[in-house]
């Protein structure tokens, strides 16, 4: 029996299927906001699917990281866990009933056949295929068994696997992105549909989901193409009609290897907390592969929906550059307002085990707007402001003791004469001071930086004197070296 078809005329349909192992990597948040993308540009529907059949990694807490995430991001779905919708349920491990019926279907109409290989057999037919310099893939051994010749296998006790039987012909899949690509027979061998303990394979699974959740689109990247021509014929034994397929370029490191943890941090949910602004990665993540134009940087979420489309996706792989990402990741900090720099470094600060005052960090954010590339930086320059325990850094040791515990003590004694203390007056008793020491401002204003802040890296110092207030100043200059 085939597959209901979709519903003539239906709109664009297209879904992100992370398969949660802990974190959403930026490969899959690219993907996923491509499909975003594509759906909202084309009035469609976004659905998210959970490939959980991975029992042992897919726990509810990965889970649960992915889908946050993707809230971070702000790409919302549509259909899928927590909101429903008319094709459900949208996690696999709630749906194998239906890769096990559909595989009972395969085997009864010819399209599937039972494999009882042990893994030590096919390996060792794999070593011989290499030794005589064929190709990789199964050898077809129990594609035509006997009855008699599975009985004796059942009885060995061996356990059942089922593998799709391939048409030996050769497979031409058309991308919206590449083009045509071109698959032979004799690289298309028969593969396993259904795991001896009752799992789908990827292969399986990810088809028919395609097709009973109607989609039209599946948009993910290159490293699947090898599993189309499989899936287009997994969909033909269904009798349905196969979605339009666009592989993304692969998302590379500087070696132009694919991006992976050798390359340093490649999870979502490490940016959010390193400080990056959703809006930021979020525009990062749609130049990695495609533009609008040659000239056109930023995108506001409303501008990347209305321009984006897939013949501007590039066919070369996009390198991940982390320099370009904090560059526009400063753009974006000094475009948000007050009162949102201010949300977000006050949470940063508290993240670090503070307790900061909103109102100090609210007169801080214009000291630090213009010097900080990530939120995660902002909180380290006004730490100093929500801790008394403040060790100097080496740099900020060197100039501490270069200039000597008498010099602190005696800025300190200065500074205690400042009637208004304000920016305006600390900058004016200090410059007097600098001058009758006979030193650069740099020589002078670099310990009492270090002393009051704990590095020679700072937002400007007498704002910083002014937001530390007058009794923990005096304190820090009078201890700091003693």
């Amino acid at each position: 029996m085939a597959e209901a078809p979709r519903p003539l005329g239906e709109s664009v349909r297209c879904r992100i299927a992370p398969a949660p192992t802990g974190y959403l990597h930026v490969g899959n948040a690219r993907a996923a906001l491509y499909n975003w993308l594509f759906a909202r540009h084309s009035g469609g529907t976004f659905v998210l699917r959970i490939e959980d059949t991975d029992r042992v990694r897919s726990t509810d807490e990965a889970i649960g990281i992915v889908m946050g995430s993707l809230r971070w991001l702000g790409l919302d779905w549509d259909e899928g866990p927590e909101v429903g919708g008319p094709y459900g349920p949208y996690r696999q491990t709630e749906r194998l009933h239906r890769y096990t019926e559909v595989t009972d279907r395969f085997l009864a109409g010819g399209s599937a056949y039972a494999c009882y290989c042990t893994p030590g057999e096919l390996e060792e037919r794999r070593r011989l295929a290499r030794a005589r310099g064929e190709p990789p893939g199964y050898d077809g051994r129990c594609r035509n068994l006997s009855e008699a010749e599975r009985a004796a296998f059942e009885a060995e006790g061996r356990q059942r696997a089922v593998r799709f039987a391939m048409p030996e012909e050769d497979v031409t899949v058309h991308d919206l992105i590449r083009g045509e690509a071109h698959f032979r027979a004799n690289d298309l061998r028969d593969f396993v549909i259904l795991r001896s303990d009752g799992t789908p394979t990827y292969l399986l699974a990810a088809a028919v989901d395609d097709v009973q959740m109607h989609m039209t689109h599946v948009i993910r990247g290159e490293d699947l193409l090898p599993s189309t021509p499989r899936q287009l014929k997994i969909i033909e034994a269904l009798g349905a009609e196969p979605p339009a397929y666009a592989h993304l370029p692969l998302v590379v490191g500087a070696d132009r290897q694919p991006l992976s943890k050798r390359h340093g941090s490649v999870a979502v949910e490490w940016f959010k907390e390193r400080g990056f602004l959703p809006e930021a990665l979020v525009n990062y993540l749609a130049l990695l592969g495609w533009s609008y134009d040659e000239t056109t940087t930023f995108f506001s979420r409303d501008e990347l929906v209305d321009r984006f489309d897939l013949s501007r996706v590039s066919h070369n792989p996009a390198a991940f550059d982390m320099q370009k990402l904090e560059w526009m990741n400063g753009h974006y900090i000094r475009e948000a307002t007050d009162t949102r720099l201010t949300e977000v470094v006050t949470e940063a600060l508290r993240g670090g085990a503070l307790v900061p005052d909103p109102s100090v960090v609210a007169a801080a954010i214009p000291l630090v707007r213009e010097r900080m590339s990530t939120i995660e930086e902002g909180g380290r320059l006004l730490r100093f402001l929500f801790t008394d325990d403040v060790v100097p850094d080496e740099k900020a040791a060197n100039a501490i003791s270069k200039a000597g515990v008498g010099f602190l003590r005696e800025a300190a004694s200065r500074l205690e004469a400042v009637e208004d203390w304000t920016a305006e007056e600390i900058k004016r008793v200090l410059i007097l001071f600098q001058e009758d020491s006979h030193m650069s401002r740099r020589d002078a204003f670099a310990p009492i930086r270090a002393a009051v802040t704990g590095s020679t890296v700072s937002p400007p110092l007498y704002e910083s004197i002014e937001l530390l207030g007058r009794d923990r100043t005096l304190a820090r200059l009078r201890s700091t070296g003693a």
